[in-house]
Order: C-alpha cells, then sequence, then structure tokens
C-alpha cells in the first residue's frame, strides 16, 4: 500500500508515541521511513547589527537540535528493521515545511500526530495536522 511514509516529529511526548506507532505501521506494510523536523528560519533581518547570532551559527545550532532529536527516530527504527533516513529543512511555518518535505521525497503518506485540541482552543491556536490535512494532496495519517 504505501511506500515511503513522512514522519514528521517536534519532540513532544505525543510525537514520541507517534513514533512508536509510525515505526509498526511502516515495518507491517514494507515501507520506509523518513522521520522529518521542519526548523525555524533566520528570524534576524541581515544587518551590521551583532547583538544576535549569525545565520550560518543559527542554522548550525538549529539543525543540530533536529538531527538529535531524528537520531533517536532513526535508531528505533533500525532496531525494528525499518529502512529509515532522517530529513531537516527550514520553513516559515512547519505545515508547508511538512508538505514541501513529503512532496519532495516522494513521500506517499504523512503520518503525524495530532493533539486533539477542540472546541474553542483548537480553533484560537490552530493545528499543524490541521493545517496539513487542509492543504496537502498527499494522504495524511492522523495518530491520536
Amino acid at each position: 500500500m504505501f511506500k515511503h511514509i513522512l514522519l514528521p516529529v517536534d519532540g513532544s511526548e505525543l510525537s514520541h508515541k507517534a513514533v512508536s506507532a509510525a515505526i509498526q505501521f511502516a515495518r507491517t506494510s514494507g515501507a520506509r521511513l523518513t522521520p522529518y523536523m521542519c526548523v525555524e528560519e533566520y528570524p534576524y533581518v541581515m544587518t551590521s547589527d551583532t547583538t544576535h547570532e549569525k545565520k550560518a551559527v543559527f542554522q548550525q545550532r538549529v539543525e543540530a537540535g533536529a538531527r538529535q532529536e531524528l537520531a533517536k527516530v532513526e535508531a528505533a527504527a533500525a532496531l525494528a528493521g525499518v529502512p529509515c533516513s532522517a530529513h531537516v529543512s527550514p520553513a516559515a511555518t512547519p505545515y508547508r515545511g511538512i508538505i514541501n518535505a513529503a512532496r519532495e521525497l516522494d513521500c506517499d503518506v504523512i503520518f503525524m500526530a495530532s493533539h486533539g485540541r477542540s472546541g474553542i482552543s483548537g480553533l484560537l491556536l490552530g493545528s499543524e495536522t490541521q493545517k496539513v490535512l487542509t492543504h496537502s494532496d498527499i494522504p495524511v495519517l492522523v495518530f491520536r
């Protein structure tokens, strides 16, 4: 059925639970898994102001943090015998990063967690999962 699964992670407890489920899903499907983390784009205007960190330093720092989190997923997938290779990219908003990564990497499903917010908190806070569901033309499997 599915051959390439994109698994967006953010380091949260719910994300960790989704990792286990996604690895099991990939194993039973015979699919490969790409854990993905969207990192923040450089938030400063390029000026001669030296009070903030330089773009290269910022990018290295946020990517290193993401790679550290993704390495845990790769290790868990390896233990389960699931082919896995992580991916990191910057994006202005996580949902766009997720959708773009799924397209660029030719994933045929996005497996992601949802915090399950409803009512006014769901409406006001929004949800990256909801935004992916709304804007993606790639199937999305939501784990709760």
